[in-house]
């Protein structure tokens, strides 16, 4: 247990003496982000082989994410516990901007409930992480075979109502970070009206510390919102197009509002 704590503490340590300076490669810093997560995952597997496929696996993985992102600067304030219900299931779904909503889920999955993460079957493939991933129940799916993954996801919708599951997904589909959401796709609709359980929408501020295309990582703050869920109950496949709407509506319009009050705390740690 020393050598674990070790070796998160160097892991820690170098990240934060990357965060002191806004010129660190932002190449080297997401480096030092994916490999010391996939660090993490690995002391933990000989844990979590113990329960295969539990969501609790991922509690450990998740502390040492976010203790790794505060070394980096990166601290993110969770609001809206009070909207979460336990004693049911729902689709939780979340805008996606980068690699580091990760770190958003390791905020998330100690208070959501029972979580699964659905995610592109290429996860699987990444070293320690991906198998840690299957050790907490990821649902990994295969985009280029739509019947699988469209039979993939029917069977975790039971598990919904059966288990009091939380499904978790990115209704975008991609990673963006304009401040516009991009259009939604149906498939986790599809889920939520099969299901008839609620969805609850969780949205993220613009990681304006965060630029991939001019490779900026600076610290920076975010703050993540669980707001109330949206009832399908009674909704119909003929009404999707009308809970999508519905739901896009109420994320853009608290992703806009967090974004500026975001930006605005940014910009004054940055004077």
């Amino acid at each position: 247990m020393a050598c674990v704590c070790e070796m998160i503490g160097l892991a820690c340590l170098v990240a934060l003496f990357m965060s002191f300076s806004n010129k660190a490669p932002y190449q080297l810093k997401m480096a030092i982000f994916l490999i010391g997560n996939g660090i993490i995952v690995l002391i933990c597997i000989p844990f979590m082989i113990l329960r295969p496929r539990d969501y609790r696996n991922a509690f450990a993985p998740a502390w040492g994410c976010r203790q790794l992102c505060k070394a980096l600067g990166v601290t993110m304030e969770l609001r809206g516990l009070e909207n979460i219900r336990k004693d049911h299931g729902s689709v939780v779904l979340m805008n996606h901007q980068s690699a580091l909503d990760l770190c958003v889920l390791a905020y998330l999955w100690p208070v959501i409930g029972r979580a699964t993460v659905v995610s592109k079957k290429e996860v699987l493939y990444l070293p320690f992480f991906g198998f840690g991933s299957w050790l907490w129940g990821t649902l990994f799916i295969n985009r280029s075979r739509k019947t699988d993954s469209i039979n993939a996801l029917q069977k975790e919708s039971k598990a919904i109502n059966e288990r009091n599951c939380k499904l978790l997904l990115f209704p975008e589909g991609t990673r963006n970070s304009k401040e516009t959401l991009l259009p939604f796709k149906k498939g986790s609709f599809h889920i939520a009206l099969q299901s008839q359980c609620p969805i609850q929408p969780v949205v993220i501020s613009k990681y304006w510390f965060l630029n991939g295309d001019k490779k900026i990582f600076r610290p920076g703050h975010a703050i993540i919102h669980i707001l109330p869920e949206i009832p399908t109950a009674g909704s119909k496949k003929e009404d999707m197009d009308a809970v999508i709407e519905k739901t896009y509506n109420i994320m853009q319009s608290e992703y806009t509002k967090l974004s500026q009050e975001a930006k605005a705390l940014n910009t004054k740690k940055h004077v």
